[in-house]
């Protein structure tokens, strides 16, 4: 893990990043009720790249632990797992919906 951060950091990293992408997720249904497709566009990209830096974070913990380094498992750090997987799951829910509501021009 980085050597800079603690794991208390690490958990608050997976928080923002995550947080991050969901309200862009977010956003970017709203900008697709509106019709702005470009807009739609920029922010699932953008909130892949929110989440991409989060992945870095997750993978810090993973590769520490697989090195014989253990974890704390506290409730913040089980509070950021959970918001990281549940925005990963938000995006590819949204992204499906997204296509669905292409296809039938909604």
């Amino acid at each position: 893990m980085n050597e800079t951060l603690t794991e208390e950091q690490v958990a608050f990293q997976l928080i923002l990043h995550s947080g991050n992408a969901r309200s862009k997720l977010i956003q970017a249904l709203r900008e697709y009720r509106s019709r702005n497709i470009e807009k739609v566009k920029e922010l699932l990209n953008n909130a892949e790249k929110d989440l991409k830096e989060a992945h870095q974070f997750h993978f810090q913990l993973i590769q520490s632990e697989s090195q014989g380094n253990g974890t704390n498992v506290s409730l913040l750090l089980i509070h950021a797992e959970d918001h990281l997987m549940s925005t990963i799951t938000m995006k590819e829910l949204l992204t499906e919906l997204i296509e669905l509501f292409k296809d039938r021009n909604i």
